[in-house]
């Protein structure tokens, strides 16, 4: 995990999605899975379940769930975002991403993503003085 991420990356990555988290009643998730399993796809949706479905009111929740080793990433979203945001949205996210990645960059894309999708959640789901926290804002390892 130090390869790719700082404890000092990880704690400003956490101040990101407090600050995007702000902006709206949504709520982000940033998950890092270090498994060797082959079903990593069905390991996100596991993760997305037990952190984030249906557990906001406004089902606006949205996991990136990131395993570097082997460079594997999907952005999942609630059924209330995902009836909001096209899915160019979270393509020409995930392809972002996964450019930067390639490069090295693995902190600043994490957390120009997580800017940007408070940003979009904010569009949809704008804070109007009820923001309550509905999940925590620590990233989660596995």
């Amino acid at each position: 995990m130090k390869r790719f991420l700082t404890d000092h990356q990880i704690a400003s990555l956490v101040e990101a999605i407090q600050s995007a988290e702000s902006l709206s009643t949504g709520e982000i998730c940033v998950h890092i899975d270090s498994t060797t399993d082959d079903k990593i796809a069905e390991a996100a949706f596991e993760v997305f379940k037990e952190l984030c479905k249906d557990k906001t009111a406004e089902k606006n929740a949205v996991l990136f769930h990131v395993n570097f080793e082997q460079k594997y990433l999907t952005i999942i979203g609630d059924t209330g975002i995902h009836e909001k945001v096209h899915q160019s949205f979270w393509d020409h996210l995930h392809d972002y991403i996964t450019s930067e990645f390639a490069k090295g960059h693995f902190y600043q894309a994490l957390k120009s993503a997580i800017l940007e999708t408070g940003k979009e959640l904010k569009k949809h789901f704008p804070a109007n003085g009820k923001n309550h926290n509905e999940l925590p804002d620590e990233i989660t390892f596995s």
